[in-house]
């Protein structure tokens, strides 16, 4: 979900990368810094910073009772369990289920990469359109002048693959307490992502229209092998429907540490982003990770 894929809503600005001066340490699985043949080439690829050190921005440090405010939301979090809804069959929504702590450890990861040879671009097609947001893959490299997928860069770390498994299997527990199907994978089956879009979204102007999902193989899409969603960073309103029409769409905002996953029937809605909120993060996120303001977004997904 919210990949560039197939979405109409294109821009003609161009990527505004900034110069890295210093980068954190962050255990990463062992991958290839090296460029694959016949891919997005070197000179697309600019150095972009998630989580800059010396960039000028200006990021407040959260005042006395915010940070209580949010160590008592924390400390809730980790007591009371998992807390989703189920907004259609097939697709869950899990309210604040990534812990700060597990935020940061993605938003190191991503920015380790994202420093690297094959990190943060903006997309563009073949008119010179360009995407209202940046991108990065692990596993299997999307390209979005081809619409098709290529071969492996970077392979999708192995802490983000667990959190995908346990997100999954909360919200199997959640469809299976609220229904008599004997069977819950047959509302929402289980997943083995081999596929990570990290999309990062600007504050004021990130955006992505309603689109679909549907690169994947005819085997997944047919099964309905879900797509799985972390949010970090600013909140953001998302649109989806079973028609490409805005105004009919329902909204829900997704807000920092929510994970949404759909699949089953719900695998081919039309999705979008129209917005992002600014200043919405958690204090306590941007006050550890020095993350600029905006969104990451990661989608898994089963290529095959």
């Amino acid at each position: 979900m919210e990949s560039l894929i197939h979405s109409p809503d294109v821009a003609q600005s161009s990527a505004d990368s900034l110069p890295v001066k210093s980068c954190s340490k962050a255990k990463t699985p062992e991958c290839s810094d090296s460029l694959p043949e016949n891919e997005i080439s070197e000179s697309h690829i600019q150095k972009f910073d998630i989580c800059p050190r010396n960039s000028g921005l200006v990021i407040l440090k959260p005042n006395l009772m915010s940070k209580n405010k949010e160590k008592r939301k924390e400390k809730e979090r980790s007591i009371s369990g998992p807390k989703g809804d189920i907004l259609r069959s097939g697709m869950v929504l899990l309210k604040n289920y990534l812990s700060i702590s597990e935020q940061a450890s993605i938003l190191k990861i991503c920015r380790h990469h994202g420093l690297g040879q094959m990190g943060f671009y903006q997309p563009s097609f073949g008119e010179g359109g360009k995407m209202h947001l940046k991108l990065m893959c692990f596993g299997a490299f999307w390209n979005p002048e081809t619409n098709q997928y290529g071969e492996v860069r970077l392979p999708v770390p192995q802490e983000f693959l667990e959190l995908v498994d346990r997100a999954v299997t909360d919200s199997q527990s959640l469809i299976a307490e609220n229904s008599r199907v004997k069977d819950v994978k047959s509302i929402l089956p289980s997943v083995q992502p081999d596929i990570c879009l990290v999309n990062y979204y600007a504050p004021r102007t990130g955006r992505l229209g309603l689109h679909q999902d549907k690169d994947e193989s005819r085997k997944s899409l047919d099964e309905g092998i879900p797509i799985v969603s972390f949010s970090i960073g600013d909140s953001a309103d998302f649109l989806y429907s079973d028609q490409r029409d805005a105004e009919k769409a329902d909204k829900v905002t997704l807000k920092s540490g929510d994970v949404l996953i759909f699949g089953g029937k719900s695998r081919h809605i039309f999705h979008g982003v129209p917005m992002i909120i600014p200043d919405s993060a958690p204090k306590l996120l941007l006050e550890e990770t020095n993350f600029r303001p905006g969104r990451l977004n990661l989608t898994f997904r089963q290529r095959f």
